[in-house]
């Protein structure tokens, strides 16, 4: 039943009145209002209002209609966070926490009370926040909109007994934001897929597709049910999504050996899709990806289509994905659009292929579109307009960065930043996933930037969103040495290869820069200060490794990094004693050089051998740390200063 909103609106009205009565200094902090926090995703709008509120040890917690549970338990988490003792409801408590639907007036009575705006009309998952005086709100367009914003008021946290004053108003650009597990080799268990559903609430990210390439039951043995224990397991993950606000899409790709013609092959197709919806999954993908569509794995398909060709293949895809969104989702309740992953997926090109699929699918079907290759340098609103054109409506972005399943890869880490990226997308794409890593928490560097990007495409900072992603993986309330130490070893993993030569990210940027200027020091001198200047950096390689592992507060994001973690430390020691050599060469002491840049070689052979962990990623090999950039300096640093005039040291 329906509760009351009076009861609510007689307690805002108090508040009102009340924060009338009492002086400011009663309920703000007397330090000033200072700058913005830093939220991800970075909201539509957020204006400061005053000195941050202070949280006492008893606040008043007021729920409106219609708040979750998980929205319930992530507010009483983020209260006791900023210093709450006791959270109850009634009056007493000099600040009171007001959370409902925008739509309920007394919520929208609380949000103007608090100093927010009620804005003329908000967007589905939009919400509006303030938080002033005695009195923060959070009033969202739907549980989605009120539950993000709880995520932001846990970002405004500001230090003890402190929540930054400000007014945010805030909703996504892009209907779906997130990740596809698509990638080849070891799939992620099931603790990393639980973990990735709860940070993806905590980023915003609204969207799970499940379509590991090496789990059998997605692919080769399609047909089959998967056996309970799995089957548990897959409804354990639904239930975790539906608690984090994402929406878990299976997929099923059946293309390498589906016969599309015979009746008894949408049945099996049917009942693996049915088992899932009593799971509680209401969003699917047929993923037609990575088959060859130049042959029919049946007779029958011949004779209903013809010889195999391009249209031929889009017309049975057609007529497959027709069927599953007719016949199967509009049967059911609460079932999202199918979505497909088509067969030629990364490129504008217009082929009969794709005019066969434009001219014949139902309309509702949304299409996954990885770029204009499978792993682009960049995609554009050009490139994205083109797409729709040739689709015949907006794709769906498949974004493969930074999935490392592909020979280019091989021993990388890919922890740049989430870029090159065409502001402007979310007017031409329905929506936008990410392709991760075999290595789930390492993944979380790249996803924390396509989830600002996908939210707010207009006002994305690639810069700003890495640093938040290594503050964020560094734990509430993070040490700077270890937000420095991640950004650092973040930069030793900077190259984003494609599926060409060049990369479309470069290794080490940052390092590259201190080197480059070295040199240009050590040429123009004096070189001990240069020598100087280098061994900070220098030192930070050095001793990343144990700031890392003794500061990150997400243990899978050191566990999958551990190769490269123990690589970088020999490489960081051999960095130090290159200085080393140096220095003594410049102090007169050449036999001491010629050992320090020996026992730096022996450290860099030592790096060099360390391996990924087996089985845990494909393709496997030696690990690279900075690659072309710190080995490339290494290796010249004995010839420095051996030929021609010296500047003085």
């Amino acid at each position: 039943m329906r509760r009351s909103s009076r009861p609510l609106a007689a307690v805002i009205a108090f508040l009102t009145f009340l924060g009338l009565l009492l002086p400011v200094g009663a309920t703000a902090a007397t330090a000033g209002a200072g700058p913005l926090p830093s939220v991800v995703p970075r909201p539509q709008a957020m204006a400061r209002l005053g000195p941050d509120v202070v949280v006492p040890r008893e606040v008043r917690v007021v729920y409106g209609d219609g708040v979750d549970r998980p929205t319930r338990d992530l507010i009483a988490s983020v209260l006791r966070r900023a210093g709450a003792k006791r959270l109850r409801g009634g009056y007493g408590p000099q600040l009171t926490v007001t959370v409902g639907r925008i739509a309920d007036a007394s919520v929208a009575a609380a949000l103007r009370a608090a100093g927010g705006r009620v804005p003329g009309e908000l967007p589905a998952e939009g919400y509006a926040l303030a938080a002033r005086g005695g009195a923060v709100a959070l009033a969202g367009a739907d549980a989605d909109g009120t539950y993000y914003a709880a995520q932001t008021l846990r970002q405004l946290i500001t230090g003890a007994r402190r929540i930054a004053s400000v007014s945010v108003v805030d909703h996504p650009l892009m209907p779906l934001r997130g990740v596809i597990e698509g990638f080849y080799g070891s799939p992620w268990t099931h603790a990393e897929r639980m973990d990735q559903l709860a940070f993806y609430g905590d980023v915003k990210m609204n969207t799970y597709v499940y379509a590991p390439k090496d789990d059998p039951y997605h692919r080769e043995k399609w047909r089959e049910p998967y056996p309970a224990d799995q089957l548990a397991q897959l409804g354990e993950l639904v239930r975790q999504a539906v608690g984090h606000h994402v929406r878990f899409t299976f997929a099923l790709s059946p293309g390498n050996s589906l016969c599309y013609s015979a009746p008894a092959e949408f049945t099996a197709l049917r009942a693996k899709l049915g088992a899932m919806y009593d799971l509680g999954v209401r969003s699917f993908s047929v993923p037609l990806d990575d088959i060859s569509y130049t042959r029919w794995n049946c007779d029958a398909d011949r004779a209903a289509y013809g010889e195999p060709s391009q249209r031929a293949a889009g017309e049975a895809q057609a007529d497959l994905l027709n069927r599953v969104q007719k016949e199967f989702l509009d049967a059911r309740e609460g079932t999202a659009p199918l979505q497909t992953v088509p067969t030629e997926y990364g490129d504008v090109t217009d082929t009969a292929y794709k005019r066969a699929l434009r001219e014949r699918l139902d309309p509702r079907v949304e299409i996954m579109w990885t770029g204009t290759d499978v792993v682009p340098p960049r995609i554009t609103v050009a490139d994205a307009t083109r797409a729709a054109a040739v689709w015949g409506r907006r794709v769906f972005v498949w974004d493969n960065y930074p999935v490392n399943d592909y020979g280019q890869a091989e021993g990388r880490l890919l922890l740049a930043p989430y870029d090159a990226r065409e502001a402007g997308l979310h007017q031409q794409l329905s929506g936008l996933v990410l392709n991760p890593m075999n290595q789930a928490a390492a993944s979380k560097v790249a996803l924390f930037g396509g989830a600002d990007f996908a939210w707010n495409d207009t006002g994305y900072d690639p810069d700003r969103t890495w640093r938040a992603a290594a503050a964020y993986l560094a734990g509430d309330d993070p040490d700077p040495a270890t937000v420095s130490a991640l950004l650092a070893f973040f930069d030793t993993q900077h190259l984003a290869p494609t599926f060409g030569t060049g990369p479309w990210q470069p290794q080490a940027p940052q390092l590259a820069a201190r080197l480059a200027e070295f040199r240009h020091h050590w040429d123009a001198g004096p070189r001990r200060a240069a020598l100087n200047a280098l061994r900070p950096s220098a030192t930070l390689l050095a001793t990343a490794s144990a700031t890392l592992r003794a500061g990150v507060a997400d243990r899978g994001f050191v566990a999958d990094s551990a190769p490269w973690l123990d690589a970088l430390a020999l490489w960081g020691r051999a960095f130090l004693r290159t200085l080393d050599a140096l220095g003594a060469r410049l102090d007169g002491n050449t036999s001491q050089a010629t050992r320090w840049f020996a026992e730096a070689s022996s450290l860099a052979g030592q790096a060099g051998r360390i391996r990924t962990i087996p089985g845990e990623t494909r393709p496997e090999g030696p690990v690279r740390v900075a690659d072309g950039v710190l080995d490339t300096f290494l290796a010249a640093a004995p010839g420095l200063g051996t030929a021609g005039a010296r500047p003085k040291g």
